[in-house]
């Protein structure tokens, strides 16, 4: 089985901030992960990421806020998407760009 790309979006927020999605099933797990999905989604405003959420090999599972990185707990794709948009929508809300 070769990789599937399941999603690649972007989303205009404004000409200075853009979200980007891409979802990935993959043959094999991205280790030390278990699933067989690879990800990247960003938040960027001012060419800056300030919310992401990825999988990358040695790291597994995780996301960043500004400078701040953690774990992050990956149970499906949709509950990916949806945590996605709730962190962008905080940031977007706390920051007045809603």
């Amino acid at each position: 089985m070769k990789a599937e790309l399941l999603i690649r979006r972007r989303v205009a927020f404004s000409d200075r901030n853009f979200a980007e999605l891409v979802v990935w099933r993959v043959p094999k797990p991205v280790p030390p992960t278990e699933h067989g999905f690879k990800y990247r989604l960003v938040y960027v405003v001012n060419g800056v990421r300030v919310i992401g959420f990825d999988n990358e090999r040695g790291k597994g599972d995780h996301r960043h806020d500004q400078d701040a990185e953690a774990p992050y707990r990956f149970v499906g794709v949709d509950q990916l998407l949806a945590d996605f948009v709730e962190a962008v929508e905080a940031w977007r809300r706390d920051h007045g760009e809603d």
